[in-house]
């Protein structure tokens, strides 16, 4: 947690633990099934050889947790998680059995790492640009992903949704999904961008989990990563450009081979008909020069069965949008 690295000297931003309440009847050696939690009577989907069983004292736990999510605070969620399994750590290399609902739930969209680099090979591509997503994708995401290939010479991009949790008011992950795909469908030029999906459980760990992102993004092979403001963080816990500048200040050198493409917040500005990135607008412009909607906005009228501007979303991404914020009405 401290150095950003196990214990073998690999470079890792957050540590990875089978943490229990107790590990009572489970002795070093023994090789012990991991349960799904995520699906129904929790078949068996991985099994662990137990090489060590430790106990971490409450200083250690606050100071795992202070090192990964840079605050103590229980209303965090993801501290309130890391805190309320236990404090019972069990170490050991792990057998995958399968990879529970993702590849049956979403099988056109769930890849492994190692299926994603398949893909980019027969793609022909070299230089490739990643982009996170637990959010539909709007005008100005897809203008983002657009100007990161173009500055980058990539010659495609992999838009990686995350599959798993997330917290309460998230889109679904099919109805992100369907989304997404009309966008690339209609508005990306056909073999420059492959929608794809892994099973992960945001931990909204900020800068951290930035890091942890770019590692995921570096395993299937892309060559650079789209980190923008508060990337994978919650509430006002972090700054806005965090997840920018710990690639800066903590990541060491060389840990990385990926390229990190830093980004603002994008939005239409109505002064220039298009999207730019909004420290780059020229001199003289206002906050009002663009088209700004809060999530909160954005709901309360697709719930309404209202339009959404079209310079902040295609009317095509919109429509299913709105169709599922209408069924929850219903």
């Amino acid at each position: 947690a401290e150095k950003m690295k196990t214990t073998g000297g690999l470079f890792f931003p957050v540590p990875i633990l089978n943490v229990v309440e107790s590990a009572s009847g489970i002795e070093v050696g023994m090789r012990i099934a991991l349960l799904d939690p995520n699906v129904a009577g929790n078949p068996v989907i991985a099994i662990q050889t137990v090489a060590a069983i430790q106990t971490a004292s409450a200083d250690q736990m606050a100071f795992m947790t202070q090192k990964i999510f840079g605050t103590d605070d229980m209303e965090h969620p993801g501290v309130q998680a890391f805190n309320t399994v236990g404090n019972t750590l069990i170490s050991g290399p792990i057998q995958v059995l399968n990879f529970s609902y993702f590849d049956v739930e979403f099988p056109e969209t769930f890849r492994t790492a190692m299926q994603i680099r398949e893909s980019i090979e027969k793609h022909g591509w070299k230089k490739v640009v990643a982009f996170q997503t637990r959010n539909p994708m709007h005008r100005a995401h897809e203008e983002l992903v657009r100007m990161a290939m173009e500055r980058e010479h990539a010659d495609g991009a992999v838009i990686h949704m995350l599959l798993g949790k997330l917290k309460p008011g998230d889109i679904p992950a099919d109805v992100r999904d369907a989304a997404i795909r009309k966008m690339v469908e209609l508005y990306f030029p056909p073999n420059t961008c492959d929608i794809t999906g892994y099973g992960f459980d945001m931990l909204y760990a900020g800068p951290r989990e930035a890091v942890l992102h770019a590692i995921f993004r570096q395993n299937m092979g892309a060559t650079h990563l789209i980190v923008g403001r508060e990337h994978a963080g919650v509430g006002d816990y972090y700054g806005p450009f965090d997840a920018q500048t710990i690639f800066h200040d903590e990541v060491p050198e060389g840990a990385l081979e990926i390229k990190i493409f830093e980004a603002d917040h994008t939005a239409y500005s109505t002064k220039l008909g298009k999207v730019i990135m909004m420290n780059e607008a020229p001199e003289g412009h206002t906050k009002d020069d663009f088209v700004l909607l809060s999530g909160t906005k954005v709901r309360a009228m697709l719930a309404a069965g209202q339009a959404l501007p079209l310079e902040f979303a295609r009317p095509e991404v919109a429509k299913i949008l709105m169709d599922y914020y209408q069924s929850q009405e219903a």
